[in-house]
């Protein structure tokens, strides 16, 4: 990660212990990192904020939704990433 300006957990709600190791990774890195709830067809099982308790994540860290599959919601979610990034410098 050296150099990364951030990083996007891309967590599948099915498999929401799969991204343990990468949240606990980036928090203890110190790296900004958003997390991208990948939903199929606009289908989203779990809302944002049930997967923050689940992971528990604090409020810093931003968990939006997306469609990976998509070109305009993959780009969204890396100027979210950007942002998140930029904020948290200036903090």
């Amino acid at each position: 990660v050296r150099g990364a300006i951030g990083a996007v957990v891309l967590v599948d709600t099915r498999r929401l212990a799969d991204c343990f190791p990468a949240v606990d990774y980036f928090e203890n890195s110190g790296l900004p990192f958003v997390i991208a709830l990948n939903g199929f067809d606009g289908h989203q099982p779990y809302s944002p904020e049930e997967v923050r308790e689940a992971l528990q994540i604090g409020p810093d860290a931003p968990i939006i939704t997306t469609d990976a599959r998509q070109r305009q919601e993959a780009k969204s979610t890396l100027i979210t990433l950007v942002e998140h990034a930029l904020m948290a410098r200036l903090r």
